[in-house]
């Protein structure tokens, strides 16, 4: 089995509701197709570098897998027909980080921002 990290970008103008039934869509399928999900982070709404689809804004979801191959396939295969997707990245790696939140805001920092 190898290591992959999942990034799925999602339009700015879907509700956390949907944001939700994505996230449940895509772990179900990955389970399925003999994956297993080690972490989900929610990054929330960013800016995007450009526009996607005439889109400025949109909502970043993380998937850390361990699976197949042909788990990543069978993902990337449902992805390109989403309407609510613009954009998703797979990367394989060698062993995946599951204590670091890159994108976790801290009580400290927003303190200090204020």
């Amino acid at each position: 089995m190898s290591y992959y990290e999942h990034t799925i970008i999602t339009r700015q103008d879907i509700s956390p509701s949907q944001i939700k039934q994505i996230q449940e869509k895509y772990t179900k399928l990955i389970e399925n197709n003999d994956g297993n999900i080690m972490k989900v982070e929610q990054w929330g709404l960013m800016h995007l570098s450009y526009l996607i689809k005439k889109n400025k804004k949109g909502n970043y979801l993380h998937f850390k897998i361990e699976g197949k191959g042909k788990t990543i396939k069978e993902l990337e295969k449902t992805e390109k027909i989403d309407k609510n997707l613009l954009r998703y990245l797979t990367v394989k790696v060698k062993k995946l980080d599951l204590n670091t939140d890159y994108f976790k805001k801290n009580e400290e920092t927003e303190k200090s921002i204020k």
